[in-house]
């Protein structure tokens, strides 16, 4: 959700690799690819704390019953005096390439606070080891309206942030910038970024962050891993990125995903392009998978969501919530 440039700049060095997409896979040319998995896809056991949903819902209230919660609260990030509903969010059983549906974010603006609607889903606070995913169809050019605004398309997790600073805040991002953004050119581009901490005022930020231009339109299969004092980020089966211990999470954490635009000079940034005629950027989720206590392979992952789909399993959650309850803001 975060603004990015980090003041590691010995880890930025490292971690920053600016590189076009594979022609094939649309991955960043160079990576190596996971392990092939070498086993038939097999179910889940029972025994697994895993969370999977596939986002075959008829309606926001089925939606909202198996835990997601939709955001109303105003403010940061984005475009200053924007609102938050879940007047953009719609499900859909009949987009190509998916095999139940998915749910569709769409977010409008015209450059002003008052007439931009931003969109944001969340689900419970209770993730932190092991390995998330998800499936998501990414845009480059608007659905209607004129085309350039700097909009962040996203999948992460993340705690509240208790104070300014807090040692315990902790968040994992994967974001596609389709027209640039965060002080860099206009070139669509993917950050992974790793939180330490941050504070809004005065701005500061302790993160380590990577980029690799290109552009990622269309479906992406997203996997992270945090495991073993490393968070480490796969596009496509491809290694993207990894972060050290130093931003490694220590808090429990919900799944996010949300779609908004950046203001102007928000580290850097361009912000909306200079027009009041009114567009529409849209971001398409598949599926979401998250498996605690353990680091899988993109291919494992997706041999998992197979297993489900073939027992027609639209949902499980077997991922217990802490003890009490966290709290857990749909805000940030």
């Amino acid at each position: 959700m975060g603004l990015h440039r980090t003041f590691l700049a010995s880890i930025v060095a490292a971690s920053i690799a600016v590189a076009g997409c594979d022609s094939n896979t649309g991955a960043p040319a160079g990576q190596a690819s996971e392990p092939a998995q070498t086993s038939a896809p097999q179910p889940a056991p029972a025994a697994d704390a895993v969370f999977f949903d596939d986002f075959s819902y008829p309606d926001l209230a089925a939606f909202q019953a198996n835990g997601w919660k939709v955001r109303t609260e105003t403010g940061h990030p984005g475009i200053k005096g924007a609102t938050w509903s879940a007047q953009g969010l719609s499900f859909h059983s009949d987009i190509a390439d998916t095999q139940a549906g998915a749910v569709r974010m769409s977010s409008v603006t015209d450059g002003t606070g008052e007439n931009t609607r931003h969109t944001q889903f969340c689900h419970a606070r209770k993730y932190r080891e092991g390995t998330y995913a998800a499936r998501i169809f990414f845009r480059d050019a608007p659905s209607f309206g004129p085309d350039g605004d700097e909009v962040i398309q996203t999948f992460y997790a993340i705690s509240p942030l208790k104070a300014p600073m807090d040692k315990d805040y902790s968040e994992t991002d994967f974001e596609y910038l389709p027209n640039g953004g965060w002080g860099e050119n206009t070139m669509p581009a993917m950050w992974t970024t790793t939180w330490e901490t941050f504070q809004l005022e005065p701005w500061t930020k302790v993160n380590e962050f990577s980029r690799k231009q290109g552009s990622y339109a269309g479906w992406r299969t997203l996997v992270l891993t945090i495991a073993g004092d490393k968070v480490r980020y796969f596009v496509d089966g491809q290694l993207f990125s990894e972060h050290s211990s130093a931003v490694y999470p220590e808090d429990f954490m919900s799944i996010n995903f949300n779609l908004w635009f950046m203001p102007k000079g928000a580290d850097g940034s361009l912000g909306p392009v200079d027009s009041r005629e009114k567009r529409e950027y849209q971001e398409d989720i598949d599926w979401v998978f998250f498996q605690q206590d353990v680091a899988l392979a993109s291919a494992e992952v997706e041999a998992k969501v197979a297993g489900l789909r073939a027992r027609n399993v639209a949902h499980v959650d077997r991922v217990k919530e802490r003890s009490p309850a966290l709290p857990s803001p749909c805000g940030l």
